[in-house]
């Protein structure tokens, strides 16, 4: 049964990672690419490595994979949302596609 959820969690897992591809391709802009990525991330990896550690349990290299899922939590959002705001700084705009754009107002009061 254990093989089974791991299984499925790496396909699940391998699927996102396939369709953040597809995204990085497609989007038409960064911020909708970084998104994706970002989404590859921690959706697609952290389903990945909690198939390994499912299937392996508490020993080296299940440890390791939720170590990894924890360290990978804390940094993805936090480098992504940095990415984003030193384009967003240094100039480029978001796509004609994009509605709002929530981020002016606040660039409008800093430095």
């Amino acid at each position: 049964m254990t093989e089974l959820i791991s299984n499925t969690l790496i396909a699940i897992g391998t699927l996102f990672n396939l369709l953040s591809c597809i995204g990085l391709i497609r989007l038409p802009d960064p911020y909708n690419r970084l998104q994706a990525s970002t989404k590859a991330i921690t959706l697609g990896m952290c389903s990945i490595l909690l198939g390994v550690t499912i299937r392996y349990g508490l020993t080296g290299p299940g440890v390791k994979a939720l170590l990894a899922i924890v360290v990978i939590f804390f940094t993805a959002t936090v480098s992504a949302h940095t990415l984003a705001r030193g384009t967003y700084r240094f100039g480029i705009k978001p796509g004609k596609e994009t509605i709002r754009d929530d981020y002016e107002e606040v660039e409008k009061d800093q430095p």
